[in-house]
């Protein structure tokens, strides 16, 4: 019996990108093996799998097995419904990218297409990479004007009491979103302890200047999201030790009309790669937690 060797390639390729994925995301190697390799490398098995009649119905094939990848992630309990959904646009067009490719080197060199396969141990040598990688550190400033004297907004700017629920749908979806800040001391090496619906920042003041500035270290950082899952509370690795809080600002700068401009900074990093693509969600998710609280305090002020 003449045996098909590349329908055992492609048997083992599936097999070795699915405990790959599993692997990869249980030990913590959240780069690009995971989130580019894999999408790239399942669009092109699913033509070589199932060989499209045309390019479009290959690039169909191939964003369907990665939002399918994605889902196979929420359906084995190893990440929830947030993350994957923001994995989709980089998923979507990598396996698209994946199966166009192949369909190309099927249709125009066939005594290629098998040998193709031969890239697998390649991509997944990446994870290595992934693993080696030093998180970059982010910086992200948000400033609001505030009808009231520095010295009323210091007040409400080294701590405040409990904020409404929000109404910005982001931080309906299990993002987490703060709900006050405590000061315990006063000065430089106080503590500053902001509560977030996911758990709590640990913030020791670094720079204590009255009406002006207030900076400070975060020690602690409490987990960035609650994921949504079908079995209940789970902690994908990517919730501890990913996504962390470096240290913070805040400065006053009172204005000519007697108002304030309140700017608020914060620095953080996460291991997730590309760092580009990911830094676009955090940057986006930092500032609406900083709208949130830069909102509040002049709410207070004001009021």
């Amino acid at each position: 019996m003449k045996i098909d060797w590349t329908l055992l390639w492609v048997v083992a390729a599936w097999a070795a990108l699915i405990a790959v994925a599993v692997g990869l995301s249980t030990i913590g190697a959240y780069g690009i093996a995971l989130f580019a390799f894999l999408p790239l490398m399942m669009g092109a098995l699913v033509e070589w799998t199932r060989p499209a009649k045309t390019l479009r119905q290959a690039l169909k094939q191939g964003a369907a097995t990665a939002a399918i990848g994605c889902a196979f992630f929420i359906v084995v309990g190893v990440e929830g419904l947030i993350c994957m959904v923001m994995s989709l646009p980089l998923a979507l067009p990598l396996g698209m990218l994946g199966s166009g490719l192949s369909f190309k080197v099927r249709t125009t060199r066939p005594d290629a297409h098998s040998a193709a396969l031969l890239l697998l141990p390649l991509g997944l040598g990446s994870a290595g990479y992934d693993v080696a990688v030093e998180p970059s550190v982010y910086q992200v400033t948000t400033s609001i004007e505030i009808a009231a004297s520095p010295q009323e907004v210091w007040t409400h700017v080294i701590a405040y009491t409990d904020m409404p629920e929000p109404a910005d749908w982001v931080f309906r979806t299990g993002i987490g979103y703060p709900r006050r800040v405590r000061l315990e001391g006063d000065g430089v090496g106080a503590t500053r302890y902001c509560d977030f619906s996911t758990g709590s920042f640990v913030e020791p003041i670094t720079v204590w200047e009255p009406a002006k500035q207030l900076a400070f270290d975060v020690v602690e950082s409490a987990a960035p999201i609650k994921e949504w899952s079908p079995y209940g509370d789970i902690h994908p690795t990517h919730l501890h030790g990913y996504f962390v809080s470096k240290k913070g600002r805040f400065i006053l700068q009172e204005l000519p009309n007697g108002h304030t401009l309140l700017e608020g900074t914060s620095w953080y990093q996460h291991g997730l790669e590309p760092g580009p693509y990911w830094r676009w969600w955090s940057d986006a998710i930092v500032h609406r937690i900083h709208q949130r609280v830069l909102s509040h305090i002049k709410g207070l002020s004001e009021g």
